[in-house]
């Protein structure tokens, strides 16, 4: 009993030895490359919590193994773990030059004071295949080249841009001056209107409201109704009726319309000749009789075709017609001005796109 005691115990101290045993991996992300290529070798360390790592430490270009440079390392990465245990990890960049198969060997971490070494690693460089026959078609890599700068190359932009500023201030100039011209020319306007007829029998209905066939001043009434029939026949025949006496004015419709149509009406112009001049007294059915032929008459020669809107166009004045001139020239020249300035634009981002592109 007692030797397997003992053999048990011994067992069980060196499982609890091995299991304080830092562990050491080392891993490569691809085992090939190409020449001039990269890979990374991560090497990686579990601990006990607390326990001192030390990496393996390389300079830039420094050979890990002849022929396979280290470019960089990271900065070591902790991980914890389970059972007090964390896990340290270092990121190393490697790259090659030379076609071969590379043994990387094992790489040593201190712990505690204590050297510790990983496996040992395998890396396969390749190399490309070089037309051999045909080396006038290899060509080397080119540095960086610098472009001289050449004036002709940017001349055209550099005048383009002062005439443009030029343009603008000429552009904001004649702007000013159209705005500042306080003269505006009246727009045509369109007035509607009444025809001859519809004023006629408006004037005609104030007549009757007023009463004035009745009225004692006979003078007033007529005068104002052959008045009103004057302005209609002028504003429909077309002839000057306010200055023309009375037998002018019926011979006048004689020729334009049918003698059965104004025998009525001369009565109504005789009688206002002989109340005006005469002094003479109609009767009152006499007035309301005068009244009605001249309501017939213009009944019976009314038109309605004739247009109610009429254009009516501002009458310039010598100095309006010169501002209007003006300010024409002064429209178009700016029209002409944004135009240029325009494919001045144009042409300047031509040449940029063309010489940055």
């Amino acid at each position: 009993m007692k030797r397997i005691f003992v053999i048990l115990t011994s067992l069980g101290m060196a499982l609890h030895l091995a299991a304080q045993q830092p562990t050491i991996e080392a891993r490569i992300d691809s085992m090939q490359m190409l020449i001039g290529e990269q890979v990374h070798l991560t090497l990686s360390v579990a601990v006990k919590d607390g326990q001192q790592v030390v990496f393996p430490f390389y300079q830039r270009t420094q050979m890990l193994t002849p022929g396979v440079e280290v470019l960089d390392m990271t900065e070591v990465d902790t991980t914890n773990i389970d059972n007090g245990m964390q896990r340290l990890s270092c990121t190393y960049t490697l790259t090659s030059f030379e076609d071969t198969i590379y043994y990387l060997p094992p790489m040593k971490v201190m712990v505690d004071g204590k050297e510790y070494n990983s496996k040992n690693l395998a890396l396969k460089v390749l190399t490309l295949e070089v037309d051999t026959l045909h080396p006038e078609q290899f060509f080397p890599p080119k540095d960086v080249q610098d472009n001289p700068f050449r004036w002709s190359d940017w001349s055209g932009m550099f005048w383009m841009a002062w005439l443009l500023l030029i343009l603008t201030a000429l552009a904001y100039y004649v702007y000013t001056r159209i705005r500042d011209n306080k003269t505006i020319i009246p727009p045509i306007k369109f007035v509607r209107k009444a025809l001859p007829h519809q004023k006629a029998m408006k004037e005609i209905e104030i007549i009757k409201q007023q009463r004035m066939t009745s009225s004692e001043n006979q003078k007033e009434y007529y005068t104002r109704l052959t008045d009103t029939l004057r302005v209609y026949l002028q504003e429909r025949f077309g002839f000057n009726a306010m200055e023309m006496t009375s037998d002018e004015i019926i011979g006048r419709l004689n020729q334009e319309e049918d003698k059965t149509k104004i025998d009525e009406l001369t009565e109504l112009f005789r009688t206002a000749d002989l109340v005006k001049f005469a002094k003479h007294e109609a009767l009152i059915n006499e007035n309301d009789r005068n009244l009605a032929n001249a309501i017939a008459f213009i009944d019976s020669t009314k038109r309605e075709d004739v247009p109610t809107v009429e254009q009516i166009k501002p009458q310039l004045t010598k100095e309006q017609l010169v501002n209007q001139r003006t300010r024409t020239v002064g429209w178009v020249l700016l029209a002409l001005l944004t135009v240029v300035g325009l494919a001045i634009v144009a042409f300047v981002a031509w040449q940029l796109y063309s010489l940055v592109g």
